[in-house]
């Protein structure tokens, strides 16, 4: 499917552009994030084509006490970073297709019944110009998917035109209406008029011309990573080592504690590890001990909001003690169980325990 792929956003903003952080709030302030119009209903274009009381017979309902999974549809200007949204939508745990033909788009969606799908907090269709019947199946397409009880959202990406042309000419690949045997600028232009109307019936307009990866990933992020209460859309990963085999290069932060009672030196707890209560009781045995661990939370607890609103999807903590098999261990369990009950997604690896 995805055959044709296009330009899509760069890592960083131009240097000119550094005030525009941050993004959303200058996105919302400049109108480069539009919410639903007036009267709107989420997930029904336009206000239209929705079932009444009477159309209900004709609906598929969900499963009593199931949580309903998103259905979006990403579509847009070709250039202004679909393929980006796409992968951002991936990283959330969303199904993504992208390139299906709109009228494939109710067939995709029926898929997320199966069973083995149930682990995808729904699913995301990346649909455009690229299809040459886009334009004549998207609106039926919409419609088939209410009347079969699902509730699309549209997400509809824009950019300004020079910018469009820029990241083009820097790719250098083609525009899909190019194809029709025209220059870019025109293309552009072209595909703006064309998509007018699909624009005016979105329930989410993103101008990224200012905007880098990261500002879409925020966008992104804010309006679909927790539904109902869900998982957060940061994932934490924490390590327990020994610093005697050496710091795990992906870590971002590294907590030395060396200074916590040592089971090492209790014979009975030796060859034990930090995953036993008897060594982790010895490990918080004392009030300093029970501080440090008290402290360390709160400090996890303050920046991970701060790295999740910046656009991170993973954040990795090790813990090291010398051998890497109590101290470390004991405190990484901890974290690992903090984290969980606050509903991030957590892995947990101790490196070293089986050497220390």
């Amino acid at each position: 499917m995805d055959t044709h792929s296009t330009p899509d956003l760069p890592s960083e903003l131009p240097p000119d552009a550094a005030e525009a952080a941050p993004a959303l709030e200058l996105a919302r302030a400049s109108g480069a994030v539009q919410a639903p119009r007036a009267g709107m209903a989420p997930g029904t274009p336009g206000g239209a084509g929705v079932p009444d009381a009477a159309d209900s017979g004709n609906r598929i309902e969900p499963e009593a006490g199931a949580l309903p999974r998103r259905v979006c549809i990403v579509t847009g200007l070709s250039g202004s970073g679909k393929s980006t949204a796409m992968q951002v939508f991936e990283d959330l745990g969303y199904f993504t297709v992208d390139g299906l033909p709109a009228s494939m788009a109710a067939e995709m969606v029926k898929l997320m019944e199966k069973p083995s799908m149930a682990h995808f907090k729904g699913i995301v269709l990346g649909l455009d110009i690229r299809e040459t019947s886009f334009l004549d199946e998207i609106q039926d397409a919409l419609e088939a998917l209410r009347h079969a009880g699902y509730g699309p959202e549209l997400m509809f990406l824009e950019a300004d035109t020079p910018e469009i042309m820029r990241r083009y000419v820097t790719t250098r690949r083609p525009h899909p209406l190019e194809r029709e045997g025209i220059g870019l600028e025109r293309a552009v232009h072209l595909e703006r008029t064309r998509l007018a109307g699909l624009r005016g019936s979105s329930d989410m307009v993103v101008n990224t011309t200012r905007f880098s990866i990261h500002d879409l990933r925020r966008v992104i992020q804010r309006r679909f990573r927790s539904p109902q209460g869900g998982l957060r859309a940061l994932r934490v990963n924490v390590f327990s080592f020994g610093f005697k085999y050496g710091i795990p290069a992906e870590a971002d932060y590294v907590f030395d504690l060396r200074f916590l009672p040592n089971p090492y030196f209790v014979s009975e707890l030796r060859a034990r590890s930090g995953q036993d209560p008897e060594v982790s009781d010895y490990v918080f045995a004392t009030p300093k001990a029970r501080e440090f661990r008290a402290k360390l939370l709160d400090l996890l607890f303050f920046i991970l909001p701060l790295v999740e609103n910046e656009g991170r999807y993973r954040l990795t903590v090790a813990f090291g003690c010398t051998g890497g098999r109590h101290r470390s261990v004991a405190v990484a369990e901890a974290v690992r169980k903090a984290l969980a009950q606050a509903g991030y997604p957590v892995a947990l690896e101790h490196r070293h325990m089986a050497l220390g």
